[in-house]
């Protein structure tokens, strides 16, 4: 088994920033390679960010995608959402997680038989806990053609007692978009500007409005694949940029932490964001239909965008498998790689294993 001196190691997976037109073999080149390979066969993917230590190692655009084109993120959206709604507790615009709805919505939750959905709580929303009848998958279209989304969320039934289990429901993240735009006295769209995208560098554009105006909360978001990566940096480095504390490290923690787990996938979730590991490393990340991610691993200080094909079609669900065993078996073992050897690297040693004998 052939062995590389730490040398020829380290000058294989040298950490440099590479440009849109650059060859992006800047991690252990056989573990590239077979990314490469790979994503050949992934014909629904158009983008793949790579950063480390909040610099951008890789950066690729697939199946005539262009680099400027800001992708709809669909559920991803409700990671954003979620941080727009940290902001807000931190500039005083909300008190408490805890602090329940029916002061937000009165004039849907005004018959004696609301008294129990008065309870929700800020929290409930954000963690998928509210008890209502989901408003995603089958029940989506009913609740997008109607006239009012905030008064369809609110009148479906409770299905469960508000804080309980976890029935993941985008109507949750639209309330969070409605009594944003209640406690704020602006649009969702232009908090997010003012607060978050501008400070960033990357602006967002408009998105999708409900019959009164109110945007779409978690869902339908647009950005461009770089604008995701600075996102999932941002968190990384505790809501940080630059100098700036643009979230309080607080909101990360807290958005960060289990709160719930999916019946469906056994995933854990916080506010907002999936939870789960990745080579054995414990990983954050935003999670869009058809395959928009935002991967954050601080252990490795790692972070990860990609964008697909977002229409319904063949093969999205294995492009979405197919995106998570990149991260499993090829990008999380390839910097791991690279943080052994740069951790190792000491005068009196000289060689390490090549890629092929730590994945053996």
């Amino acid at each position: 088994m052939k062995i590389m001196t730490f040398v020829a190691l380290l000058a294989a997976i040298a950490i440099t920033a590479v440009d849109t037109h650059a060859e992006p073999a800047q991690l252990e080149p056989a573990l590239w390679t077979r990314v490469s390979e790979r994503t050949k066969d992934l014909p629904r993917l158009r983008s793949l960010l790579i950063s480390i230590d909040g610099e951008l190692v890789t950066e690729r655009y697939f199946n005539g995608a262009p680099a400027a084109h800001p992708a709809n993120l669909k559920s991803a959206s409700k990671s954003i959402l979620s941080a727009l709604v940290g902001i807000a507790f931190d500039r005083g615009y909300l008190e408490n997680v805890h602090d329940s709805i029916g002061k937000f919505f009165p004039e849907h939750l005004a018959r004696a038989d609301d008294a129990k959905k008065k309870t929700i709580t800020i929290e409930d929303l954000l963690t998928m806990r509210s008890g209502l009848e989901g408003t995603s998958n089958v029940n989506y279209g009913q609740w997008v053609q109607s006239g009012n989304w905030v008064r369809h969320v609110l009148t479906r039934p409770l299905v469960d007692e508000p804080g309980g289990r976890m029935i993941y429901s985008t109507g949750n993240s639209h309330l969070l978009s409605a009594l944003l735009t209640k406690a704020t006295k602006m649009s969702t769209f232009e908090f997010a500007r003012r607060y978050l995208a501008d400070p960033l560098g990357v602006p967002i554009p408009a998105w999708v409005r409900d019959p009164q105006g109110i945007y779409l909360g978690g869902n339908e978001m647009h950005w461009t694949p770089r604008g995701m990566l600075a996102f999932g940096e941002l968190y990384l480095k505790d809501g940080r940029f630059g100098k700036k504390q643009l979230v309080s490290e607080s909101w990360i923690h807290q958005s960060l932490k289990p709160r719930t787990r999916s019946h469906w996938s056994g995933r854990e979730y916080g506010y907002g964001w999936w939870i789960d590991s990745f080579g054995g490393h414990r990983t954050y990340y935003a999670w869009g239909h058809g395959g928009q991610f935002i991967f954050v691993v601080p252990t490795l200080k790692l972070v990860v965008a990609t964008t697909s094909l977002a229409s319904p079609g063949d093969g999205r669900r294995e492009h979405q498998h197919s995106i998570y065993d990149l991260m499993e078996r090829d990008i999380v073992p390839a910097v791991v790689i690279n943080r052994l050897a740069i951790r190792t690297a000491a005068p009196g040693i000289s060689s390490s294993p090549s890629a092929a004998e730590f994945l053996h």
